[in-house]
């Protein structure tokens, strides 16, 4: 059973849903009149926990500096020199390897301009930085900046209507200092890039296992060692080739990158996207059927010549190129788990650098024979001899991807509300390609390329008691009480109250919950109870893991039940539409508008303008007056988040006794 849950926590980490917020950044302005002709425009920045502005003076080859110009077509004015800057300091990038000079949660940029035309009255200048978090955001803002007054950016009207609506969003919260505490979470290791290398690391340890890959490995490091000079040579080739390898594979991660910073929602909108899931949906299956036999997926032939004919050049170009004929030849095995970490890395909080992660991790699992075979060739004898196991691997990986495909159609069907796949259903499938898996590893059913099978090896047969328990396992997930609860799982499956049997309530574990948040305060206000202000998701796996594994604990649960008026909102509930008369443009404080049409937007708005964060699971503790009890939390142990929800209930009694 641990070695198949391994294999399933390849995968498992990229779905964690965490968004980015619409703007991480808040930016006024003001003027300051230094004399007749010349004028101080100060540019005050407020930068959500986490985040960092880059200085103008940031170093060459690391994030982009900031840059204050004016606009394209203006004239009877000038910049003054760089822009002043308050209170920047230095941070060490592991990505750039260098010093990056940086502002937190506050920067103050002063830009001094000179007027050439006394009769000048406004100016229009560009603020374009970049700030970082997990993800890069292009600050791109042009101001229209009045100079006998204070500064104003190019503003758009709404109607009263929006106005009166947005105010309403907007929460009276009192002790907010407690928001600004470190957040009370445990979040499990597997979600920093390390766990995320090692995952990658281990699909790349996977794709070994292929026919396309492991034959290679003694002919490859065959070559090296003959055709060099002498053994150091051989040796020094051998590891040339694996570094190339790790190379090609990081640099197929570049691209998307770009498109992070030009704009990050392409890489998060997999998680909240019905569309883009039922593509993944699409393109797992289809990569799981390539794995069975039934065709291949290969690049075009051409493309192997052509490399193949440019590594007989020699040198470190051909060595270059006799890797990248690898990466093109075995992408049959390759494509579908590169497939598999690029779908499930664009769910995640990070993508475009936890993909670069993965991919890293991919190529040095693949690099890593090499280098190691041709320092020690003598190991190439004790190297199992290429055969039927090779296909049986690839056979066993298809099965895996079929499953994980159904986790991106759970998804869309969530978000999509179209309940064709409950849970049980989920899990039932789950069972049926286990079955299958088993079957098929106790040679009762066979695929186009799979050899007879005279005899099971107990490695087979063990293999296939544990795909027995396993099944074993999901099996009480099909009934209405089960004995228990998946927790190993948990996440993957849909929620235990998207089910086929009726429930007592469509909240998590049966608990009684609002999904509006006037609708909860009202309730909290009669019952006098305070509030648990629940953001979450329907594609949020780490909510899903709360609920089924934290919130399900006796004590906790009880809490919940009893002491708490529980109000879910769920942020990426974007195909249920507000009514007309709910419907409005919310204006932001930068002069921004957004179109407030579903229940998705108007929760993650809400939670952005009176919480500062954009991550789910997040979690607020608050009276019905709303005065905040303690710091919020997001993913916990079970312990922590019991000392916190008590340590909340503690305070509100000793409020409500005053």
């Amino acid at each position: 059973m641990k070695q198949f849950l391994i294999i399933i926590s390849f995968l498992s980490v990229f779905y964690s849903k965490a968004q980015t917020p619409d703007d991480p950044i808040l930016l006024t302005t003001e003027v300051q009149k230094v004399s007749e002709t010349e004028y101080d425009i100060v540019f005050k920045a407020q930068l959500f926990k986490g985040w960092y502005l880059y200085s103008q003076h940031n170093p060459d080859g690391a994030s982009l500096p900031l840059e204050i110009s004016i606009l394209e077509g203006e004239n009877g004015y000038e910049l003054i020199g760089k822009a002043r800057e308050e209170s920047p300091f230095k941070k060490y990038s592991d990505v750039w390897e260098k010093e990056e000079i940086v502002f937190k949660e506050s920067a103050k940029i002063t830009q001094r301009i000179q007027l050439t035309n006394k009769k000048i009255t406004q100016i229009k200048l560009n603020f374009f930085g970049q700030i970082c978090e997990t993800a890069c955001i292009n600050v791109d803002e042009n101001f229209t900046i009045s100079l006998t007054g204070k500064a104003i950016s190019e503003t758009i009207s709404v109607d009263e209507r929006s106005k009166k609506l947005s105010q309403e969003l907007q929460l009276d919260l009192k002790n907010t200092e407690l928001l600004e505490l470190p957040i009370s979470s445990s979040s499990e290791k597997s979600t920093g890039l390390l766990g995320i290398f090692i995952l990658g690391f281990v699909g790349g340890l996977l794709a070994l296992l292929t026919p396309c890959v492991f034959p290679m490995i003694p002919l490859t490091v065959s070559f090296f060692t003959k055709q060099s000079q002498d053994k150091k040579k051989g040796i020094f080739n051998a590891i040339l080739y694996g570094f190339f390898i790790v190379l090609i594979y990081i640099l197929l991660s570049t691209p998307f990158h770009f498109l992070d910073n030009l704009n990050p929602e392409i890489l998060n909108t997999i998680s909240t996207n019905i569309w883009l899931n039922t593509f993944f949906f699409v393109i797992l299956v289809f990569f799981a059927f390539s794995f069975f036999g039934f065709y291949e997926i290969t690049l075009p032939s051409s493309w192997g010549d052509k490399m193949d004919s440019a590594s007989s050049v020699g040198g470190f170009v051909g060595t270059f190129f006799m890797a990248l004929t690898l990466a093109i030849v075995s992408f049959s095995c390759t494509g579908p788990i590169l497939g598999s970490l690029l779908a499930g890395s664009l769910t995640s909080d990070g993508g475009a650098t936890q993909l670069t992660a993965g991919m890293t991790g991919f190529g040095l699992a693949l690099a890593l024979p090499f280098a190691l075979f041709a320092l020690f060739p003598n190991w190439l004898n004790s190297l199992p001899k290429s055969g039927g196991w090779l296909n049986t691997t690839k056979v066993v990986l298809g099965f895996i991807e079929l499953a994980f495909a159904f986790k991106f159609l759970s998804n869309a069907d969530l978000i999509g509300h179209w309940g064709i796949l409950k849970r049980e259903l989920f899990i039932g499938i789950w069972m049926l390609i286990f079955i299958l898996l088993a079957l098929y590893v106790f040679a009762k059913i066979k695929f186009p390329h799979d050899a007879p099978v005279k005899k099971l090896s107990f490695s087979r047969i063990s293999f296939g008691v544990l795909l027995i328990a396993f099944v074993g396992y999901l099996s009480p997930g099909i009934l209405k009480n089960p004995t228990w609860n998946l927790s190993l799982l948990s996440g993957f499956p849909p929620p235990q109250f998207y089910s086929i049997y009726e429930q007592e309530s469509d909240c998590p574990l049966g608990l009684d919950c609002y999904k509006d948040f006037d609708q909860g305060l009202a309730a909290a206000k009669l019952q006098n109870k305070p509030i648990l202000l629940d953001f979450t998701g329907w594609a949020c796996v780490n909510c899903r893991k709360m609920e089924e594994n934290v919130w399900s604990d006796p004590a906790i649960y009880s809490l919940l039940k009893n002491e708490y008026v529980l109000i879910s909102l769920y942020v990426d509930d974007n195909e249920k539409e507000l009514p007309k008369e709910a419907q409005f443009t919310f204006l932001k404080d930068n002069g921004k508008t957004k179109e407030i049409k579903t229940i998705g937007d108007k929760w993650t708005t809400f939670q952005v303008i009176n919480f500062k964060n954009a991550s789910q699971p997040y979690y607020i503790l608050m009276t019905p007056e709303l005065e905040i009890l303690n710091s919020p939390q997001q993913y916990s142990a079970v312990k922590n988040y019991q000392k916190w929800l008590e340590k909340g209930l503690k305070k509100f009694k000793k409020i409500d006794e005053i």
